[in-house]
């Protein structure tokens, strides 16, 4: 009998080929304020593969919008084959073979979108059903998973794949004031691709059972609307992001709600979960979702690993963190766990994985 919940087959990620290290970066871009140069050093990030442009004639990188926007879709179509093309190894599976495409960018406007430049490029049948979730930000990847996931359930033996494109380089700004320097200490390039069916049959070379994403428990502050945010920089001439200092404290705070509904709703108590996989908002966002809570250095092992050698990933930084868990070995049968993102609106997400 097929189960009606969709089940996590594989991931794939992919970096553009490029690592700077934090020091790499200041000096990159010239950076002089002692404040900026601080924050960088205390970011607990070692490094992050980024898409960054030459040096122009006085010695700094600069991009003007149209160029920010080319790269955003030059990268998200050779990023997204990648990632695409290592979640499909091993399955015996193509493009294909995909019945259902959603694709997530927060990073670069596109009209027609992802999902459709993919069917173009990657061999995706013209049949496909597609959506684009653009503009929600760092929670993004669990809002698709949700519909991604239900689709899956609804359709039972069809095979579906969400896609999180993030090129983040293509937000930078270049000044030399705190605002700006939080951001470009911060993100880095990278997307992920997960593929789900909504049946009983396991992966052709996993020895574990799958896991399936059993529920989704979401909440919105609407207190903290603008707390990260795009502006347009009539300085600059482009969009650059906003993230205020309190960012860390108002999710940390209200992280408990979404965690105990989830878990409530699913009779559940947090003894009961085994592995947290969490966003990698930054240190202090980590920091303050571990205090509130009572989550151990062993239970975000793989969020901090994550941030510490690519940073913030945006939307699909949690599918890298997933990734590790898998890849480490670790995951018996009957466990369960929590994927966590958070974002604008504010907004946290969680999903119940269970194997």
């Amino acid at each position: 009998m097929r189960s009606r919940h969709a089940r996590i087959l594989s991931v794939g990620t992919a970096n553009p080929p490029n690592w700077y290290t934090q020091q790499d970066i200041l000096d990159l871009y010239r950076v002089a304020n002692p404040m900026v140069k601080s924050m960088f050093k205390a970011s607990h990030i070692q490094g992050r593969h980024l898409v960054l442009p030459e040096a122009d004639e006085a010695g700094v990188p600069q991009e003007d919008q149209a160029t920010l926007l080319r790269k955003h879709r030059v990268w998200s179509l050779k990023l997204g084959r990648e990632c695409i093309e290592k979640a499909l190894t091993d399955t015996g599976l193509s493009t294909g073979d995909i019945d259902y495409l959603c694709c997530i960018t927060s990073t670069g406007m596109m009209l027609p979108g992802l999902s459709a430049m993919f069917v173009k490029h990657l061999g995706f049948r013209v049949d496909c059903h597609r959506t684009d979730i653009v503009g929600m930000g760092c929670n993004a990847g669990l809002n698709g998973l949700n519909p991604t996931a239900n689709w899956c359930a609804a359709n039972p033996g069809k095979l579906a794949l969400m896609v999180c494109c993030e090129v983040n380089s293509a937000l930078y700004v270049y000044d030399d004031t705190m605002g700006t320097g939080v951001v470009n200490s911060l993100f880095g390039d990278g997307c992920a691709a997960v593929l789900l069916r909504a049946d009983d049959t396991d992966g052709p070379t996993q020895p574990l059972p799958l896991p399936q994403v059993v529920d989704f428990y979401s909440h919105l502050i609407p207190q903290a609307w603008g707390a990260m945010r795009y502006n347009w920089s009539t300085e600059h001439g482009k969009f650059s992001f906003y993230l205020d200092r309190d960012v860390p404290y108002v999710l940390g705070i209200h992280t408990e709600t979404p965690v105990n509904g989830l878990l409530s709703r699913n009779k559940l108590k947090r003894r009961d979960i085994d592995h947290w996989i969490i966003h990698s908002g930054g240190k202090k966002v980590i920091d303050a979702i571990k205090y509130n809570i009572g989550l151990t250095d062993f239970d975000v092992r793989h969020t901090v690993n994550i941030l510490r050698r690519f940073g913030n990933l945006g939307s699909g930084s949690f599918l890298f963190s997933y990734q590790q868990l898998v890849n480490e070995g670790k995951i018996r049968p009957g466990d369960r766990a929590v994927m966590m993102t958070m974002g604008p609106g504010s907004t946290i997400e969680t999903a119940l994985l269970h194997w």
